[in-house]
């Protein structure tokens, strides 16, 4: 059984995850719209992991006998500068997730509740893997700047992750 403030806590982190899901749906909306198909893929299956995620969670709450309370989702922005712009802000709200999971860690430590920090661990290690992953690419964007070649060869390896 989780605590009433718990079941909040986690049904707010399935509105975040679910938000997640949508906010790369509009970044892979925008890449398929300036023909970078294999980023556009990335974003896309980024987004399948987010629902996933959501969905771990919604289950895990009934499974508590907790009940899902469902909210409404924020609009995503539609338009950016290019693709450096959208994985900055992918590494930023990566850190962000980062940040709720910490918070629903940290309460369910505060209330000694061992099923959910122990259900959280997944979540804390996923976030060190979606951080790293979202920061190499940044870090390869700056690297290639604004070499049209070295772009669409990242493109295609993004790609590769939507297979």
């Amino acid at each position: 059984m989780i605590s009433k403030e718990m079941e909040k806590a986690l049904n707010g982190q399935i509105n975040k995850e679910t938000y997640s899901a949508y906010l790369y749906f509009a970044m892979a909306a925008y890449f398929e719209s300036e023909n970078f198909d294999g980023m556009a893929a990335f974003m896309k299956a980024q987004a399948g992991e987010e629902l996933e995620h959501a969905m771990k969670i919604y289950n895990y709450v009934n499974e508590q006998g907790g009940r899902v309370v469902l909210e409404a989702l924020e609009k995503p922005q539609a338009d950016y500068k290019g693709a450096l712009e959208i994985f900055e802000m992918s590494l930023k709200h990566e850190k962000f997730i980062t940040a709720s999971i910490n918070k629903l860690v940290d309460q369910a430590i505060k209330e000694n509740d061992h099923a959910t920090r122990a259900f959280l661990n997944w979540f804390v290690t996923e976030q060190v893997e979606e951080e790293a992953t979202m920061d190499a690419i940044v870090a390869k964007l700056k690297l290639i700047g604004e070499a049209g070649h070295a772009i669409l060869m990242l493109d295609a390896q993004l790609g590769k992750r939507g297979e």
